[in-house]
């Protein structure tokens, strides 16, 4: 089949559908590759790049629509574009069911498939199609660089001979795709940074990333996003007035916010307030990602950047991915390529649309002349939310006593049992085996208790499996080589040679490893 991809019409979408590279891994799936002049030109690929990977380039947005099965273009199409969809034809774009309702009936009504991206389960088998997932992290990584290009000071705070500068602080709403994303710049940065999310599991995952997670002072359990497709659930009204009032708490001190808060197919949560701009230093920095569904803050203006009175500069650019149109066109080909290849079974360039698959149904709005949204549940949970395991029951100091007696005995009365098995089994091969042979034998036994007991006595998080069993059982494959390589044979001393080599390798190699590890999860 043909895929093609059209120019974007929308006014300053720069992206593309379709890369050069991706055009190449479609044609491998059998396909052949369309797309209009000039398509690709804002992203920074030439004509000449598209036709030397071997993709017809069109002269014209009719001759592409009519001349392609499967069309694939970034935003939803608008009226001009629905009236070139066909019949048996394939859209893949980003496409608002709820928005587009009218066009998403006039798609069925042709008979025409429509697949949106936004609507791509948040599953683990979808995640190399999840255009929301690649879209949010290029916003969330140019919003703190838009940040930066409006804010006055360093990022990173430093000692000069004209003085000390301080370092900036930086508060984000929402540990997201785009959160996660703008907390990695902002640390990289060298900002103070500090994050915020109605799912207290996302905590351990902002603290690894070196910023600082903001807790509420609230006795009801928060809200536990993970059972909802990996986006965070509405909530309560008592926790809604905690959260703000901690936000009211750090205005003052922050410099720069970046929000985040957004539920697909609902209107952004006001969560930064006017007393709370109100109360922010001038100089200080607004970035609201969620400006194209009315902004969490209700001052932000849609597609422009505005001064407030006491000189908060608040940001409510809708394209940060079309700023960065290369990078942004290339995740977004890909996921594309990563659809139509699941699209394509059999890599012979023949559509099959099983709308028994979990992530194509949930994608496809309109097929076989129907409305297909909403997609019913996958039958794979987005994200298995945790089960809630029960408060232990307090104990008394007397009931706590008594239960580490209890232990203490237990633990005391398994170890004679087991040094009594052991010296009843070594008396047993004793009275069979010669002398020289108990000898060695007993040799044995005590290194491997002394090594047994030596290795589980480490944490688990303090080695990997190189410096765990491994470890052990190389050592005394070393020790044991070390005592024959004095003999007579020269086969003898060859293996011995050979075993203190590759258990060495493997000793220092499962070192260096652990090394390595463990300095990803440092700070620098």
């Amino acid at each position: 089949m043909k895929i093609g991809t059209p120019k974007e019409i929308f006014a300053g979408e720069a992206r593309v559908a379709m890369t050069p590279a991706s055009a190449k891994e479609l044609q491998k799936l059998g396909h052949e590759c369309m797309i209009e002049a000039g398509a690709g030109v804002l992203a920074g690929f030439a004509d000449a790049d598209y036709a030397a990977a071997g993709v017809e380039v069109v002269k014209t947005a009719a001759a592409l629509w009519k001349g392609a099965d499967v069309v694939a273009k970034v935003r939803a199409p608008d009226a001009g574009e629905m009236k070139k969809l066909r019949a048996e034809q394939t859209l893949i774009s980003f496409f608002s069911p709820v928005a587009d309702e009218a066009n998403m009936q006039a798609a069925a009504k042709k008979g025409a498939t429509v697949v949106a991206m936004e609507m791509i389960p948040r599953i683990s088998r979808a995640q190399k199609m999840d255009a929301l997932s690649s879209m949010a992290n290029i916003a969330g990584y140019r919003a703190v660089i838009e940040a930066g290009n409006n804010f006055g000071r360093f990022f990173t705070g430093q000692i000069t001979a004209a003085g000390k500068v301080p370092p900036a602080k930086v508060l984000i709403v929402g540990a997201g795709v785009a959160g996660l994303a703008a907390i990695g710049t902002s640390t990289s940065l060298g900002a103070i940074t500090y994050a915020f999310d109605v799912r207290p599991e996302v905590a351990e995952q902002v603290e690894s990333m070196g910023a600082e997670f903001v807790y509420l002072d609230f006795e009801e359990e928060q809200q536990d996003g993970a059972a909802t497709g990996g986006y965070a659930s509405v909530s309560s009204p008592e926790f809604r007035e905690a959260q703000l009032a901690k936000f009211r708490e750090m205005a003052p001190e922050v410099d720069i916010v970046i929000t985040t808060a957004l539920i697909p197919n609902r209107e952004a949560p006001e969560i930064w307030t006017a007393d709370m701009v109100a109360a922010m230093k001038p100089g200080s920095v607004i970035i609201d990602l969620a400006a194209e569904k009315g902004g969490n803050c209700k001052q932000t203006v849609m597609d422009e950047k505005i001064v407030t009175e006491n000189g908060v500069t608040i940001i409510g650019y809708t394209d940060f991915p079309s700023r960065m149109a290369t990078q942004a066109s290339t995740l977004y080909a890909t996921n594309i390529r990563h659809l139509l290849t699941d699209l394509t079974p059999d890599k012979d360039g023949v559509i099959n649309h099983n709308m028994e698959d979990d992530v194509i149904r949930g994608a496809t709005i309109a097929h076989g002349k129907e409305v297909t949204f909403p997609p019913p549940p996958p039958k794979v949970a987005a994200i298995a939310a945790q089960k809630k395991k029960p408060a232990p029951k307090e104990l008394t100091r007397e009931e706590k006593a008594a239960a580490e007696v209890a232990a203490f005995k237990q633990q005391t009365k398994n170890q004679v049992t087991l040094l009594a098995v052991g010296g009843a089994l070594l008396l047993a091969v004793g009275l069979v085996a010669p002398a020289s042979f108990m000898q060695h034998f007993i040799v044995f036994v005590l290194a491997v208790f002394v090594g047994f007991q030596v290795i589980w006595g480490v944490a688990h998080s303090l080695h990997t499996p190189l410096m765990a069993v491994t470890n052990a059982i190389s050592s005394i494959i070393i020790l044991g080589a070390l005592m024959q390589i004095g003999s007579g044979s020269f086969l003898v001393i060859l293996l011995a040679a050979l075993s203190v080599f590759m258990c060495g390798i493997n000793i220092f190699g499962g070192f260096l490893v652990t090394r390595r590890m463990l300095a990803m999860f440092q700070k620098s």
